[in-house]
């Protein structure tokens, strides 16, 4: 089973909501577990699930289906929200104010009471399945006037303020994932804290356990930790020479540049 590490009542509130038919709103920053949190759930309510990377591009068609030209003619393919629908299961739509507002006021009948969701080209008004459940989430930190969720769409959903975990938590998370000893997941941890303290300073976004995972992997695979922490860490995070090498300082002052 995915293997998530709770940091609250996260997985008590879900399942409270997926018993009641709501929609499920998460919030919160890059790499901090949203995505396999939902997986988690997904797995531990026995349900399948249906990820969505949702983007500009995105259309309605993309999510409900469209039809298609075979050997014998056209024929109807549902989408992944209307496969969903009609088994089920959990829907996740993954940073979903990328999305066109064109597709998503597809979601609001499936995010009230009336659980249903019209598919105008096959003249289907399909009913949820008993275990359907949309799930979507985004990140805050990327919100802009013109990308923001409307307030007629958030209201619909319960929602949950995901966050990085505590220190304690992380590490545990960490040597979990990447197999490394309690050592490292602490140094790598405590790094990320002297990051994070950064981020409204010189980065757009904070150091995520998504990002101390890949390091720990590379760590563990040999690679000198100095080198790990530049290409698993520091680089993705700022493009900016100046900003790397900053970055990179604090690296030092933790692991040292004997490796260098």
């Amino acid at each position: 089973m995915t293997f998530y590490q709770p940091v609250g009542n996260e997985v008590e509130l879900f399942s409270a909501a997926a018993d009641n038919g709501l929609p499920v709103l998460i919030k919160g920053p890059t790499g901090c577990g949203k995505t396999r949190f939902v997986r988690y759930m997904a797995e531990k309510l026995g349900r399948p699930v249906h990820t969505v990377a949702c983007h500009d591009d995105l259309t309605a068609s993309d999510l409900v289906g469209r039809h298609l030209i075979g050997p014998d003619g056209t024929y109807w393919q549902d989408g992944p929200l209307t496969r969903a629908v009609r088994e089920g299961g959990i829907c996740y739509l993954d940073e979903v104010v990328e999305a066109r507002k064109d597709t998503t006021v597809v979601l609001h009948p499936l995010a009230d009471d009336r659980r249903e969701l019209p598919i105008e080209r096959t003249g289907e008004l399909l009913q949820a399945a008993p275990g359907f459940m949309l799930v979507v989430s985004y990140n805050p930190g990327y919100q802009s006037l013109l990308k923001g969720m409307k307030p007629s769409t958030r209201q619909r959903f319960v929602s949950m303020s995901f966050d990085y975990p505590k220190p304690e938590t992380e590490q545990v998370i960490v040597q979990q994932e990447a197999g490394c000893d309690s050592d490292l997941a602490k140094q790598l941890v405590s790094l990320a804290a002297s990051l994070r303290k950064l981020k409204d300073h010189d980065l757009e976004e904070a150091a995520s356990t998504r990002l101390l995972i890949h390091t720990a992997y590379l760590i563990r695979s040999g690679v000198p930790a100095i080198e790990a922490c530049r290409a698993g860490l520091i680089e993705p995070l700022s493009d900016d020479a100046v900003t790397v090498n900053a970055l990179m300082e604090v690296v030092y002052a933790l692991f040292g540049q004997s490796e260098e």
